[in-house]
């Protein structure tokens, strides 16, 4: 978790600097008037803490709540993306979960901070304060997205109410979780629901130089409705490394907030020989195949392709799709 530390007076300066030397991946900024080393010296807080919010996974203010809730009123957009945010007191009395106390991380955040620091920890969600998990804390867990937040709030407000919500899981959770369909038996008219989709779908691409954006994209819309997948439950995108800068596949790859990992051809030489290659591809860039290894090779290699190559107006397409395991903690 990359973090950043703020402070704002020449007390809170020299504690942050205690802080960040427990805490690893953080950076301290300080205002530049006090001279505080080992921190970076910033003229404007407020400039600067526009300018950095969403750079980092989480926030923590050695200040008051007030003055942190009018700085980043304005930065907040949605529960999904906005970084944690916590507030230390300059006593060192208590760390605060203020915001995406779930999602973002600070309700876990505060909890370490407790540990490291020796602060109490405060934390305000009803569900965590109850001793009950909210639908957004196990999607986590899960290593999932959510399908909804206001479905996830929906859900989650029943837990909190006390109310009977059955987490339904496929039996074969541990080998496969790809399961189409799901069963409930309930005597209740209305039920709240929501899905939750793991991240198990790893996307390898090959594509003719200046190809386009939507000629990939509509390929690979009807590659994954062919085969019943979401593509909320794509991984990432794997492709060779002299397509590193193709344009319309990095455009697609961004659309989708997902990671394009390269793969060398090196690599792709020691395992050519377990796929279907071609010798065109061969003579042009060295290897048989792309899509197929670059997909193999990034993936856990635990699991099975859905399609092997589909190919359509100079795109190639391999979907593989990863053993879905929960691991219980």
């Amino acid at each position: 978790m990359k973090l950043a530390i703020w402070s704002v007076t020449r007390g809170a300066g020299f504690i942050g600097v205690g802080i960040s030397k427990k805490i690893p991946n953080s950076t301290l900024f300080t205002l530049s008037k006090f001279n505080i080393d080992e921190s970076i010296q910033m003229e404007n807080f407020t400039e600067t803490l526009n300018e950095k919010f969403h750079e980092f996974d989480g926030h923590i203010f050695i200040m008051a709540t007030g003055i942190v809730i009018r700085k980043i009123s304005k930065l907040i957009i949605s529960k999904d993306v906005d970084p944690a945010v916590v507030v230390i007191d300059e006593g060192l009395n208590f760390a605060i979960s203020l915001l995406s106390g779930h999602l973002g991380g600070a309700n876990e955040l505060v909890e370490y901070l407790g540990s490291v620091l020796g602060v109490v920890p405060i934390v305000t969600t009803s569900s965590d304060v109850t001793g009950k998990i909210a639908v957004d804390t196990l999607s986590q867990k899960l290593k999932c997205q959510l399908e909804s937040l206001e479905k996830a709030k929906n859900v989650t407000a029943l837990i909190v109410d006390g109310k009977d919500v059955e987490l339904h899981l496929p039996k074969n959770i541990c080998s496969e979780g790809s399961s189409e369909g799901v069963i409930v038996v309930s005597n209740r008219e209305k039920l709240e629901m929501i899905q939750l989709y793991p991240k198990n779908i790893i996307v390898g691409i090959g594509a003719r130089r200046g190809i386009e954006k939507e000629i990939i994209f509509d390929f690979l819309k009807e590659i994954f409705k062919k085969n019943n997948l979401s593509l909320k439950s794509i991984k990432h995108f794997a492709t060779v490394d002299l397509k590193a800068d193709e344009v319309g596949i990095l455009e697609v790859v961004k659309e989708l907030g997902k990671e394009l990992k390269i793969v060398s051809r090196n690599e792709i030489l020691e395992v050519e020989n377990l796929f279907e290659g071609s010798d065109f591809v061969k003579k042009e860039i060295g290897v048989r195949a792309v899509s197929e290894p670059c997909a193999f090779l990034t993936s856990s290699k635990d699991g099975n392709f859905l399609e092997m190559k589909a190919k359509y107006k100079g795109v190639t397409l391999s979907i593989y799709e990863e053993r879905f395991i929960y691991e219980k903690r």
